[in-house]
C-alpha cells in the first residue's frame, strides 16, 4: 500500500491537490490527526488490497510537535507501507491574497497579529516537513489544468489524458434533451435508415445499420470532421483542468444514426487511449 502525506501551507491548496488525487482514484482522507495515521494504516492494510493508493492530508492543526510526524511515519514504514512526502506551498503575498479573497481565518491566526504573521509562523513550524518531503509543489502562478499535469506526471507517470473523463451519449430528439450535455451535434440531417424496413427493427450496432448510414457522404463527411474536432478539443479542455466531458449525439428516436455515430466516436478515441463510457439512452424505447 502507498501512502501520500499532504501537508503544506494553509491557502496554498492540499485541498485542490487532494481532490486531483481523488480523481486518480486515491482513497483520501482530510485533516486526519498524525495519533490517527497508524492505526488507519493498519486499518487499510487489513482490507487486503482493497486501499492500495491513500492520501492524507495534513495541516498545521494536525501536528502537536513534528517530531510526533517523523516517529509516526516511521511506524508506519516498519509495517510495510510505501509512504512519501507531497509538499504544497505558494509564495507569502499569494497566501495573503487568497485569505482576503476567501475571507478565510488563517489556522495559526491569533489576537493582536496579522495573518502575514501567521503565514511566516507556519513557514517555521513546518520547515523540518518541508525538507524531508519527496516532493515540493509550488502553486503559485499555477492553473489546475497545470497542478494537474504535475501530479499526473508524478504519480501517474504523465498519463495527463485520463484526467478527463469522457461520456458519449446517443439520444432521440423526441424523448427530450439530455440536460448534462456539454457539447450537442445533431445527425438529423443524415439519411434516416427507419424508412428502410429491412433496417427499422435493428439499431445503430447492427453492422447493417453502421454501414448504411456511413455509406453517404454527409455522414463520412460529418464524421471526420467531428473527430477532428474532438481532437483539437480534448487536449485544451485538459489543459483547462476540464474533469469531465458529456458528447451527446442525437437523432429522432436515438436508435440509428446518433447510436451508429456516438459508438463509432467512442471507439476512435479510445483508441487514442482516452477514458471513453458510451451510453445509448433512447435505444430500447
Amino acid at each position: 500500500m502507498d501512502i501520500v502525506i499532504v501537508s503544506g501551507l494553509s491557502g496554498a491548496g492540499k485541498s485542490r491537490v487532494a481532490a486531483v488525487l481523488e480523481d486518480m482514484d486515491f482513497y483520501c482522507v482530510d485533516n486526519m490527526p498524525v495519533s490517527m495515521m497508524t492505526k488507519f494504516a493498519e486499518l487499510c492494510l487489513a482490507t487486503q488490497g482493497r486501499y492500495e493508493r491513500v492520501a492524507l492530508v495534513s495541516d498545521v492543526r494536525a501536528f502537536e510537535n513534528i517530531s510526533e510526524l517523523f516517529k509516526t511515519l516511521e511506524d508506519m514504514k516498519e509495517m510495510g507501507c510505501g509512504l512519501s512526502i507531497l509538499f504544497i506551498e505558494a509564495e507569502l503575498e499569494t497566501i495573503v491574497k487568497r485569505y482576503k479573497e476567501t475571507r478565510r481565518r488563517h489556522p495559526l491566526s491569533v489576537a493582536g497579529h496579522g495573518l502575514e504573521d501567521s503565514v511566516r509562523r507556519e513557514m517555521e513550524i513546518l520547515a523540518s516537513v518541508r525538507e524531508q518531503a519527496d516532493e515540493i509543489i509550488d502553486t503559485t502562478g499555477l492553473t489546475l489544468g497545470m497542478l494537474q499535469r504535475i501530479l499526473f506526471k508524478r504519480y501517474m507517470g504523465g498519463q495527463e489524458h485520463k484526467a478527463l473523463n469522457i461520456n458519449i451519449k446517443s439520444f432521440g430528439f423526441k424523448h427530450g434533451l439530455p440536460i448534462e450535455a456539454d457539447l450537442l451535434f445533431d445527425v438529423r440531417f443524415m439519411p434516416n435508415p427507419f424508412y428502410e424496413m429491412e433496417l427499422r427493427d435493428k439499431t445503430g450496432f447492427d453492422e447493417e445499420v453502421r454501414s448504411y448510414v456511413f455509406s453517404f457522404e454527409q455522414s463520412e463527411g460529418f464524421y471526420r470532421r467531428l473527430c477532428e474536432m474532438m481532437e483539437f478539443l480534448i487536449p485544451h479542455y485538459i489543459e483547462e483542468g476540464k474533469r469531465y466531458l458529456v458528447v451527446c449525439i442525437g437523432c429522432t428516436g436515438g436508435r440509428h444514426r446518433s447510436v451508429a455515430i456516438a459508438q463509432a466516436l467512442s471507439e476512435h478515441l479510445i483508441a487514442l487511449g482516452y477514458p471513453v463510457d458510451c451510453i445509448h439512452r433512447d435505444i430500447g424505447k
